[in-house]
């Protein structure tokens, strides 16, 4: 049975993820360097020790540069892009439908605690989870299930009875080491990386409410359908 609900936040909740990638492109381009999603699909989703895209680009061009004039580039951009974003179609009506269940409802995220708790402030969101735990609270961010056992535990479920919802295969991955049934909800950037295992995939949280995902998880063999997407 299903008594909780996890999400990720960076790209799942809010888009970041497009904005940075394509802050991060530009500031590529403006330097004579390409960024490709395939190099830039691994870091997506875990810690900031995963790729430097300023040492990548700096190889690239085979010079040095300004990497404090670059570093302002990319910050403008992603704020540029970022001004008039919301949160991603659904969300909110899965935080409320949560809620009507009375289903357990937790963040876990590779993102800083201020990162994340900064967004949900803004959004105004903040209130609707009763867990968040990021890369302060744990040693291994994801794809390590270290995040998703810290949130399991605070809400007092077992890894079978919560669901998490995911935009990348490095947060799939850590939700499927942790034991927990994955609803991949991919963004623009995300879309184009190749998943592992997961239960359903949806082109976004408007597609089918959460109480259908939940009985569409609650009804079928895991086991045989993993990897499915809902059609």
């Amino acid at each position: 049975m299903i008594r909780a609900v996890v999400f990720d936040f960076d790209g799942l909740i809010v888009d970041t993820e497009t904005a940075d990638f394509e802050s991060v492109q530009a500031m590529y381009r403006h330097h004579g360097g390409e960024l490709t999603i395939d190099v830039w699909g691994h870091c997506i989703g875990t810690g900031p020790d995963a790729f430097n895209p300023y040492d990548d680009l700096e190889r690239q061009i085979g010079r040095t540069y300004d990497r404090e004039a670059a570093r302002a580039m990319r910050k403008q951009a992603y704020d540029a892009r970022m001004a008039e974003a919301d949160v991603r179609p659904g969300v909110r009506s899965y935080l409320k439908e949560a809620r009507r269940l009375g289903l357990r409802i937790g963040l876990a995220s590779s993102s800083t605690r201020e990162w994340v708790t900064g967004y949900l402030k803004a959004y105004g969101l903040l209130d609707d989870f009763e867990c968040i735990r990021t890369r302060d609270d744990v040693t291994r961010v994801k794809p390590d299930p270290e995040l998703y056992l810290k949130a399991l535990a605070a809400l007092g479920v077992q890894p079978h009875e919560a669901v998490a919802f995911e935009d990348s295969p490095n947060g799939a991955l850590a939700a499927y080491r942790a034991g927990m049934r994955c609803v991949v909800v991919p963004n623009a950037v995300t879309g184009l990386l190749t998943f592992g295992t997961h239960d359903f995939r949806l082109a976004s949280m408007e597609e089918i409410g959460l109480a259908a995902v939940i009985k569409r998880l609650q009804q079928t063999d895991i086991l045989k359908n993993r990897g499915r997407d809902i059609q």
